[in-house]
């Protein structure tokens, strides 16, 4: 059993060495990376931080303001594009990569497929997304398979909702008249009649310029027209597409999915395909973003194995880190998932999420290790990393269509400061220390068996208010295997702290830990200690602001004194 450790990197930004930055420039101003970039070695450095899968995001082709026509590809209207480059979740043909990616734009789909291949020969696996719950408005397959119908081929526009044969809901007798303008810098605006839905659930033909105005909305057999109603016998046309979908991309030997908004696609649908794709395809993980706490038991029953835990551990953890909620109220939030806990999927930044040293999170790196530790250590379930978190990348770049918000953009071309720093052995004190930390605590995460296969004892209970202990900005728990335990102890303030932590005697009970004396050290500080360990002894740790003690002590076996004949 391996602690999983995912990798997350935007792959259109990943690699870009051109620092020319312009703010909404074009590809041949601000450059792109490539598949060719992610080469043996930069796998090598990947696979060197203990992560164990790569999520490679936005591969699929997208809508984008970039002009691939001469290359066979449709041209999309500008109008219905964010950003220069377009949202990796504005799919255009769900059987091609985004030409963006490749070197050779004729050849882009071998370009993958080789990354996918020396990805696996790093010895790391491969997640992608999949997206299914909306697509751009001119979606044109032009890779479909020989065979497969390609989504909305066969639709009656002239029905706002057909449950067997439609692809797509309409709003019929209108024209899509959204709060943007139509013309985008283009002779002849943007026309649709008549109206598609809109891919967050707008079911009219007005959406606002905050609505996906530039997606649409798929029919899995849901009347919304009708508050909701399930038509799913016969079978939504939609569902066999997207099952072929999933077994077109996974016969290229990926071997996860990251399934975008899940939850906005009916449960009855995943029952089905999770169920069909597992078959074929066994070892395949499946990762839901679902925000709603209540669905999360719906959606591992279905098939998921792991589901963002973004509404629980991440916002707390957040809270926590901003000093806008006490580090006891951690506690309750892991209980809330403790019968599901190894299927919850942690995180600290995303492409959806702030970054953490933006001016609108925490203002730097460090004020988060605890958090890390937290994220990292408390159970056996996954963490994500972000590409460039390890440096403190700040996000607070002004790059086009995403403004100063503190983060990287998923619409524009662009290239990352602190990743060309660190290839060149540029980072600054503060970015190199917290590298360090990143290293030893993922290192930690994903070597000790104590981590991946150990049992977890939350401390906080037993340690009220006391002068050496302030369940406020401190969290403490132990894990245990065989006979090592590691203590981890995260103080939350900026204020060093001597912290004391009592061990109350149902954990020795709970865990099985043997009264006695444990040796060993600390992770951080290096310092050998002996610990006697007795049921509600006292353990006592020294930690900076900011700062982690992960100790590790191992039983140590009373010496048997000779019996004299």
């Amino acid at each position: 059993m391996e602690k999983i450790l995912i990798y997350q990197i935007l792959t259109r930004l990943y690699g870009n060495r051109n620092t020319t930055r312009k703010e909404g420039g074009t590809i041949e101003e601000n450059g792109c990376g490539k598949f060719n970039y992610i080469d043996e070695s930069e796998l090598q450095k990947i696979k060197d931080m203990g992560v164990t899968h790569v999520w490679f995001t936005g591969i699929i082709r997208h809508a984008t303001k970039t002009d691939y026509s001469k290359y066979g590809i449709p041209k999309n209207h500008p109008a219905i594009v964010k950003g220069r480059a377009g949202s990796p979740y504005a799919i255009t043909d769900y059987y091609d990569v985004d030409p963006d990616l490749a070197v050779d734009v004729r050849n882009r789909m071998s370009e993958w497929e080789r990354l996918i291949s020396r990805t696996h020969k790093a010895g790391l696996k491969v997640i992608m997304d999949f997206v299914p719950n909306h697509v751009a408005r001119q979606y044109k397959s032009i890779c479909t398979p020989e065979g497969i119908e390609g989504l909305g081929d066969g639709d009656d526009t002239d029905k706002g909702f057909d449950p067997a044969n439609n692809n797509f809901y309409y709003c019929t007798g209108c024209d899509f008249n959204p709060g943007i303008n139509l013309w985008g810098g283009e002779q002849e605006p943007y026309y649709e009649y008549p109206a598609k839905a809109t891919g967050n659930d707008v079911f009219n033909a007005w959406p606002g310029s905050n609505d996906w105005y530039e997606t649409i909305k798929l029919n899995y057999g849901v009347d919304y027209y009708a508050g909701g109603a399930h038509h799913f016998d016969p079978l939504p046309s939609t569902w066999n597409k997207m099952l072929e979908i999933l077994l077109f991309w996974a016969s290229k030997g990926v071997d996860g999915f990251r399934c975008d908004m899940a939850e906005m696609v009916p449960p009855e649908f995943w029952d089905w395909a999770l169920a069909k794709l597992k078959e074929k395809y066994p070892d395949m993980i499946i990762i839901g973003e679902v925000y709603n706490p209540w669905l999360y038991r719906r959606f591992i029953d279905a098939g998921f194995d792991y589901l963002y835990d973004k509404v629980g551990m991440y916002d707390k953890l957040r809270e926590v880190t901003c000093g806008h909620a006490p580090a006891y109220s951690i506690t309750g939030v892991w209980q809330s998932t403790d019968d599901i806990k190894d299927h919850m999927l942690y995180f600290l930044e995303n492409h959806d999420e702030q970054r953490i040293a933006s001016e609108f999170f925490a203002g730097e790196g460090r004020k988060a290790l605890p958090a890390l530790a937290v994220s990292l250590l408390l159970g056996k379930n996954p963490f994500m990393l972000y590409f460039g978190q390890q440096y403190g990348e700040k996000g607070m770049d002004k790059e086009g269509f995403s403004g100063r918000d503190g983060r990287t953009t998923i619409f524009d071309y662009w290239s990352i400061d602190s990743l060309l720093r660190a290839e060149t052995d540029d980072l600054n004190d503060k970015e190199e220390d917290l590298l360090r930390h990143y290293l030893l605590f993922m290192k930690v995460a994903t070597t000790e068996k104590i981590i991946a296969e150990g049992e977890m004892y939350d401390l906080m209970y037993a340690n009220p208010h006391s002068e050496l202990f302030n369940p406020d900005i401190h969290y403490a728990f132990i894990r245990k295997y065989e006979d090592e335990i590691i203590f981890v102890v995260a103080n939350f303030g900026d204020v060093g702290s001597n912290i004391t932590v009592k061990v109350p005697a149902h954990a020795f009970d709970y865990l099985g830990i043997k009264p006695g004396l444990w040796r060993g050290s600390g992770f951080v500080t290096g310092v050998v200690r002996e610990v006697d360990m007795q049921p509600d002894c006292l353990v006592k740790f020294g930690r900076p602001g900011r700062g982690v003690a992960i100790l590790k002590l191992k039983y140590s076996e009373p010496e048997q004194i000779p019996t004299q004949e």
